[in-house]
């Protein structure tokens, strides 16, 4: 993953370069140099992801995240731009798009989402990264300048830099952000989930005292954007109220992802998360033994005071669910 966040981080820099007149991607797509670059980058680098073991592959999921993709593309998209989405096995929620139209959504990220609604935040904002061009500007600014450029290729070279550097600038978040929410508003989503989004992945955030993920971006700041959206949702789309959420399509077609992703967290020591991925799962699918052991583990190696005896209380549950359960072995 540090690989593919590099060759996001080519556009890391771009502090100060204006954000073109909104218009949509037209035809000439992949008319000029840098353009034709900048794909040929992506689809080598998307090569190597897609061949390693971060993948998280179900055709089902995929089928129900692209036909939201569908739903969401404007009318006027160019026919050389084509959506994508691919899930990448990872706790953190994050998502990054390459100009291509291939995004890649990681499933802590799913994981943490609680309709189709706030999905189609996320993805329509990664799809107007790829409408309005922006890693085209940005590569052209950075080339503009030769100072710049260097440093852009110092960080590359040093790929642990990477993590910390990474993101849009602004107003190509910003622009993402106003984009995203019209596309949301004309596919009939209700676009106050984009704005539950934002403020409940915020809180998730500070509950964590983590940096701010990929998706948010350092530039601007998420509560930035939350206020952003706010006065859009008051002014230009007061009118919208109510629209398609389908919580439980969602939640049914996803919950094999939080059950996974619950698993990245407990291996990744992030307790607390992992037990609230399996709980949420438990509300869709209470029968699964799987899930009833995954969270006897939990407990066993929190190791807090009386974690033992909850965890030997959900390896009961899981024998009761079936017999044959390796939590057999742990009573």
């Amino acid at each position: 993953m540090k690989r593919t966040a590099a060759i996001i981080a080519i556009f890391l820099a771009v502090c100060g370069c204006a954000v073109a007149e909104r218009k949509p991607a037209s035809d000439g797509l992949l008319a000029n140099d840098d353009e034709r670059l900048l794909w040929q980058q992506a689809e080598a680098e998307q090569k190597t992801l897609n061949d390693s073991a971060l993948i998280y592959r179900d055709s089902q999921l995929e089928a129900y995240l692209n036909s939201i993709v569908r739903r969401l593309q404007p009318q006027a998209l160019p026919s050389k731009l084509s959506f994508k989405i691919v899930v990448v096995q990872d706790p953190y929620f994050n998502a990054f798009a390459f100009p291509n139209g291939v995004i890649y959504i990681h499933t802590g990220m799913l994981a943490r989402m609680d309709n189709e609604a706030q999905l189609a935040a996320l993805l329509a904002h990664e799809m107007a990264h790829c409408t309005q061009r922006h890693a085209l500007q940005a590569f052209r600014c950075i080339k503009a300048r030769p100072g710049l450029m260097a440093s852009v290729q110092q960080a590359l070279a040093r790929l642990a830099m990477v993590p910390d550097a990474t993101g849009f600038n602004r107003d190509f978040e910003t622009e993402a952000d106003i984009v995203g929410l019209d596309y949301m508003v004309t596919a009939d989503y209700d676009p106050y989930e984009a704005l539950r989004l934002f403020e409940h992945l915020k809180a998730e955030m500070e509950l964590e005292q983590i940096k701010e993920p990929y998706f948010f971006g350092t530039h601007p700041k998420v509560q930035a954007r939350i206020d952003t959206l706010r006065r859009l949702l008051e002014t230009t789309y007061a009118d919208k109220h109510g629209g398609i959420n389908n919580t439980e399509m969602f939640l049914s077609t996803v919950n094999p992802v939080i059950l996974e992703n619950a698993r990245l967290d407990l291996k990744s020591g992030r307790f607390w998360l992992a037990q609230r991925g399996v709980e949420k799962y438990l509300r869709g699918a209470e029968n699964d033994a799987g899930a009833h052991y995954l969270m006897g583990e939990i407990f066993r190696q929190r190791g807090l005071k009386g974690d033992s005896e909850k965890a030997l209380s959900y390896y009961r549950r899981a024998t009761l669910k079936d017999p044959s359960s390796k939590a057999m072995s742990a009573i």
